[in-house]
């Protein structure tokens, strides 16, 4: 399954789980004595949905990476805080996070260069009439003026600057 594939993926469950009938986040809200609501159509929900099923798409792969990470702690440092009476939470504060900030801080420059470049495919799979006010970003905007409305210059001219900016952000947070 490639990357495309799995965001039509993704997009069909968030529609199906969000569904104002028979949706599993509308049959809780109703078991526990509230009315359904319909979060696609909901242009204030959007950004609230869009983030959390960010959140649930990177979650998996950054758990690996993180594990992964911590798998090349070494052992001493844990079993020299056990000899000091450490308690788990501070091991976690002392000897964890700090093993986990370079890791950590590479993945934050990586997506810093993406701040702008919301995703064009997700987000268009999520637009709908009903919450267009709030679901237009950059790379949607760029589509249809280029393309559907044919006035490529526009189009061309707003994904440019789209770049540009990207780039500054990437430059500005790049260590020396």
């Amino acid at each position: 399954m490639d990357e495309y594939e799995a965001l039509i993926l993704l997009v069909a469950m968030l529609i199906s789980f969000l569904d104002l009938r028979t949706g599993v986040f509308n049959k809780l809200i109703e078991a526990f004595g509230g009315t359904a609501q319909d979060f696609m159509s909901d242009a204030g929900a959007f950004k609230s949905i869009y983030v959390l099923s960010g959140l649930w798409q990177t979650l998996g792969w950054n758990s690996i990476i993180y594990i992964a990470t911590l798998t090349s702690v070494d052992v001493s440092l844990y079993e020299a805080a056990d000899l000091d009476g450490a308690s788990k939470l501070q091991k976690i504060i002392y000897i964890d996070l700090p093993s986990i900030a370079p890791t950590t801080m590479v993945l934050l420059i990586l997506s810093v260069g993406n701040i702008l470049s919301v995703g064009f495919e997700k987000t268009y799979l999520m637009q709908n009439d009903l919450n267009m006010s709030s679901s237009e970003v950059i790379s949607t905007y760029v589509y249809k003026m280029g393309i559907i409305s044919q006035d490529y210059g526009l189009g061309t001219a707003v994904g440019l600057f789209n770049s540009l900016v990207n780039f500054a952000f990437l430059e500005a947070e790049t260590p020396e």
